[in-house]
């Protein structure tokens, strides 16, 4: 227990200072975990949505602190470097009913073009492990959400024609897969298994995918333009 408290205690001054921990290695279980996230959480402020994966057994999910995003267009201040994804976002536009995952999906969430920005909170061997990644919000450092969908359908968004430029550079260009092949079977993940975690899916709040591109990083300075088609753009300066 005064382990568990020790690392929260660990990941919430990380956060607040913008520095790095050395924990001890201990066995975290999926409750552990969950309620590090949950009072991390609660010591950060807003949540602008969150994030999900798709490992073997369970899914992995984690809340995506307000504090972090930045608008599209806009810049995020680098330290030495800072992960950059692409990724299908779906935000939610009106409140979910209860029950299954809805089949009018169209009348719930919006798709959106998203950067999602990622950096740990570790220092080394274990910035590295599973759990403890997953602890620290699955490294994600913050959302710069792009270009939406009006008029949406709800069909699915599985092989995607992307493009991300670092600096004029291609990152990716071309066909790209969401995780898994279907970002709607990744939405329906996160919906089926985050509950009431972190305060619940709520109204304005994003949800996103997977990335299409890898994880590349990238130093200050670099101007970073993502596009999928039938979406639209994004693009952050890192300074």
């Amino acid at each position: 227990m005064t382990a568990l408290k020790d690392l929260t205690a660990g990941f919430i001054k990380a956060h607040q200072t913008g520095s790095r921990i050395s924990p001890e290695r201990h066995t975290l279980s999926r409750s552990d975990i969950l309620a590090i996230q949950s009072t991390v959480m609660a010591e950060l402020g807003a949540v602008a949505g969150f994030k999900v994966g798709r490992p073997l057994g369970s899914p992995i999910l984690a809340p995506i602190p307000a504090i972090y995003c930045a608008p599209n267009g806009g810049t995020r201040v680098v330290k030495d470097k800072l992960g950059v994804e692409l990724e299908v976002g779906f935000e939610l536009i009106c409140a979910l009913p209860e029950g299954a995952f809805p089949e009018d999906v169209q009348n719930y969430f919006r798709p959106c073009v998203m950067l999602e920005l990622v950096d740990t909170r570790i220092e080394g061997d274990l910035a590295e492990d599973a759990d403890y990644k997953f602890a620290d919000f699955q490294i994600n450092a913050g959302l710069v959400k792009g270009d939406a969908l009006t008029g949406w359908d709800g069909s699915d968004f599985g092989s995607l024609t992307a493009q991300l430029l670092a600096d004029g550079t291609p990152v990716l260009e071309g066909e790209a897969i969401v995780p898994g092949g279907s970002a709607l079977s990744n939405l329906a993940l996160l919906v089926a298994h985050l509950g009431d975690h972190c305060g619940g899916l709520q109204v304005g709040q994003i949800v996103i995918t997977g990335s299409i591109c890898g994880l590349p990083y990238f130093a200050a300075g670099t101007d970073i333009i993502g596009n999928i088609d039938g979406l639209g753009q994004v693009s952050l300066s890192l300074t």
